[in-house]
């Protein structure tokens, strides 16, 4: 039985957790790793240089929608699909994400995590999905 009262503080924090994490990502790849060397890294694990933008942009434009509770759904969907193609990098490396090279089970978890979240929506405190306006 899902707990109406408790629920949307729950989408919450799984919301703005996820986020921050999402964010802190992006800024590694670009400030740590720097944006050509992320490009280098995609090519180097048999994947077009050119997603790294993708996902460096997905993960910080994601980030924050997470965070501000906009646009949730979709922004939630869409990590979680990034996260199933990380998982593929890993998955030769076994479950255990402390693997060398990192096991796919981190990358798993934090997809269910993200399609949990599509389900249920922003919860508490969200600026909420873009409507049209009607005429």
């Amino acid at each position: 039985m899902i707990d109406a009262r408790t629920a949307p503080y729950g989408a919450l924090l799984l919301r703005v957790v996820s986020g921050a994490l999402f964010i802190a990502h992006a800024l590694t790849k670009l400030l740590v790793f720097t944006l050509p060397g992320t490009v280098k890294f995609f090519d180097a694990i048999g994947f077009p240089g050119w997603l790294a933008y993708v996902a460096f942009a997905l993960e910080l434009v994601g980030g924050v929608l997470l965070i501000i509770g906009l646009c949730v759904r979709p922004a939630a969907a869409l990590l979680g699909i990034e996260l199933l193609v990380i998982a593929t990098v890993h998955w030769h490396n076994g479950w255990v994400f402390t693997s060398k090279g990192g096991g796919w089970e981190y990358p798993i978890l934090w997809a269910a995590a993200m399609f949990a979240l599509a389900l249920m929506g922003s919860g508490a405190w969200a600026i909420g999905p873009l409507k049209k306006k009607s005429a």
